[in-house]
């Protein structure tokens, strides 16, 4: 038929094997073909069985989303889907790797889906801020129910083959040659004889079902979705579903994906898709990697700890290095603390567990360092407790095994220098908890060898981790741009508002959490700590701590916390603290409204990331966006700061800016050269 689609008739039974590498998308050249070898089939007489395969290593894992936003090319995927259900003689899709998107979609335009044991079968089209636009939304819930189908279309989070089979998405589960049983699978159905009825027509259930705790879950999910208007179509489009006849079901999900497709947050978070994918490419594809075997943590804190746990969780043997063996045991014991937890909630089993706490090796001495590949120091920040570590690795780690600090803040080229090897030594700043959080930010030094950065970046996706390359400034991306954007947060205190009003307007604007939340979350002592070793001051901020008010571990910071609560309340004496350091300084308070709390927090946090490009500490626009909704919580659905100037205008952004340098006369409204540019020419390009 074509390179993209071949057809093979194996006595009587045709497979139809799409192979389009990687993931065997289904862009136009694949449909094209596909639609012809399907009719000619359908009209085969030689032909009893169709069964629909794929080369490589997964079935068809979505649709080719570069053609999303474009004109689309006849026939799409609905033409695709709808003429297969009109083939008499059965269909079967031969599922292996995983079916996600429109591979699922494709999927269910057949009459049988069997399905590899390792299978995974999913409609994860709501992380692009879409829903499935090829009848996903319909035909799902007449295979696994309402209910099933809100939850995996609205979740996006694909299913085993074994959970498949038993929702009734798949027919059958086989192991070994996959191919061979959909084969006889296809013969033997051919042979018992029809009718074969289309999934578009099996909707005997739907009649039963609860809607209205149907709706109650929905809203539910609603709540959850912080303002994104993908889940909430989503849901909708299953409820169609239930309500209206297939058709007029069908085109409602048309008419809903076609909102979405075109709107801001969907063309941000499809941005973001690329952007990650873009961020793990380094020049030099074929640069030689390091092997790592094991893996080697110094510091069983809550740092080092995690850090241990993500390369554990990712299959690596770990040696966890401690000063002392009460310290030792402390940190494995959290260690299975926390993998205790997993098993309670159900996402870990028992025997994985034993499995994990088995890759650890704990030690207080260096020497037992000596035979990891890459050793992650996750000690205190503080420059000469750093040297001291990295200098006594230079004695014991083996030549080539590569040397990393897990630095927020400091010079990794002054940490490199200090020391013989300082090619083999890189920045992995991972973010807590480490064993969760997605971002790793990979500090790239002067004199960091290429293959020990290719190495970290392979090894930072086999752990699950999203990584980004950044270069070698105070704070790299995330932690300096956080310094801009919490620049004015005292002097808006000071001025007016309060951390309530601050923090709700972050809320309204799609953060999970405000400022002064996120500082009583994480620990104001932190940063505390952080600013007298640098010599600065916060004087809110400063003096709660003073007072042993260090936020939720202490019940009191900038709100007040009940026994256990997570939720803080507004705190009379901070607002009265707040008036009262005002006054000393003759600020006399006015109202202060969520827009000039926008200009003076965000605006330059972009600022800061124009900067950055500028300097090449980050070598695109979207890393930093990378960096910002992985790391630090900026809202998907605007795509990451960078992304967002261009939403809001970067011409507004710039005079606003320079609106509050002649107020303030601060050096954080200066706007960037590069912002100006990219005012006058929509780029982020830094050699434009």
């Amino acid at each position: 038929m074509s390179n993209s689609v071949s057809v093979v008739n194996e006595n009587g039974v045709a497979i139809v094997t799409i192979d389009n590498p990687p993931v065997n998308a289904l862009s136009f050249h694949v449909r094209e073909p596909l639609m012809q070898a399907l009719v000619d089939l359908r009209d085969d007489a030689s032909v009893a069985a169709i069964v629909i395969a794929c080369a490589g290593r997964t079935f068809v894992a979505g649709a080719d989303i570069t053609e999303f936003g474009k004109p689309v090319q006849q026939p799409d995927l609905r033409a695709v889907v709808a003429m297969l259900e009109t083939v008499a003689k059965p269909t079967v899709a031969a599922i292996h790797g995983t079916a996600l998107g429109g591979g699922l979609e494709l999927a269910l335009g057949c009459h049988f889906r069997v399905a590899d044991a390792g299978a995974n079968l999913g409609l994860p089209e709501v992380k692009l801020g879409l829903l499935p636009g090829g009848g996903g939304t319909v035909r799902l819930p007449r295979l696994v129910g309402a209910a099933k189908a809100l939850k995996m279309i609205v979740s996006g989070s694909p299913i085993g083959a074994a959970e498949a089979h038993e929702a009734g998405l798949v027919d059958a589960v086989f192991e070994g040659d996959l191919t061979t049983h959909a084969v006889n699978f296809a013969r033997e159905i051919a042979r018992k004889g029809g009718p074969f009825t289309p999934v578009r027509d099996r909707d005997e259930d739907l009649g039963e079902t609860d809607l209205a705790a149907f709706d109650a879950e929905a809203a539910d999910l609603a709540r959850k979705a912080r303002g994104l208007e993908a889940p909430l179509a989503c849901a909708q489009a299953v409820r169609n579903a239930v309500t209206l006849p297939f058709d007029e079901a069908l085109a409602a999900e048309r008419a809903l994906f076609a909102k979405l497709v075109a709107s801001d947050q969907s063309r941000a978070q499809r941005h973001l898709f690329f952007a990650e994918r873009e961020a793990a490419k380094l020049p030099g594809k074929d640069t030689p990697k390091r092997r790592i075997a094991r893996v080697g943590v110094i510091g069983a804190g809550t740092m080092g700890g995690g850090i241990a746990m993500a390369f554990a969780n990712g299959g690596f043997p770990v040696t966890l290095l401690e000063t002392s063996m009460e310290a030792l045991q402390r940190g494995l014991g959290m260690i299975e603390k926390n993998y205790a937890v997993s098993v309670s909630r159900g996402s870990l089993t028992e025997d994985a567990k034993h499995q994990r706490l088995a890759q650890f090796k704990g030690s207080t001495d260096y020497a037992d360092l000596a035979e990891c590949d890459l050793i992650i120091e996750a000690v205190f920040e503080d420059m000469g407790v750093k040297k001291e570590v990295f200098g006594k690795l230079d004695a014991v780690a083996k030549p080539g095994a590569i040397l990393a600090t897990n630095t927020s803040y400091l010079d990794i080229n002054e940490i490199a220098g200090s020391i013989s090897r300082p090619r083999d030594v890189l920045g992995l700043h991972f973010f807590s908890p480490a064993n969760v959080m997605k971002l790793l930010e990979i500090v790239r030094a002067d004199k960091t060898a290429p293959d020990a950065l290719a190495t970290v970046v392979d090894l930072a996706r086999r752990i699950g981790k999203v990584a980004v390359v950044v270069g070698v400034c105070h704070g790299f991306v995330g932690n300096r741009m956080l310094a801009a954007r919490g620049s004015e947060s005292e002097a808006l205190l000071l001025e007016g508002a309060t951390p309530s009003q601050i923090d709700k307007a972050f809320t309204d604007f799609g953060w999970p959490m405000g400022p002064f939340q996120m500082g009583d979350l994480a620990g104001l002592d932190i940063g505390w700590r952080n600013r007298k070793a640098r010599g600065l001051t916060a004087v809110i901020a400063d003096t709660l701590c003073e007072q042993g008010r260090f936020g939720q571990k202490t019940g009191r910071g900038f709100y007040l916390y009940e026994a256990g609560a997570r939720a803080g309340v507004p705190d009379p004496e901070v607002e009265a603290l707040i008036r009262e350091k005002a006054a000393e300084r003759g600020i006399a308070p006015r109202a202060i409204g969520a827009q000039e709390i926008i200009e003076r927090t965000l605006y330059p946090l972009v600022n800061e990331g124009a900067k950055i490009l500028e300097e090449k500490i980050a070598a695109r626009a979207s890393d930093i966006d990378v960096v910002w909704v992985n790391g630090y919580g900026f809202p998907i659905g605007k795509g990451g700061p960078m992304f967002w100037a261009g939403l809001e205008g970067a011409a507004r952004i710039v005079e606003r800016l320079d609106h509050w340098h002649q107020r303030t006369g601060k050096d954080v409204f200066m706007p960037a050269s590069l912002l100006k540019r990219m005012a006058e020419t929509g780029s982020w390009d830094t050699e434009a």
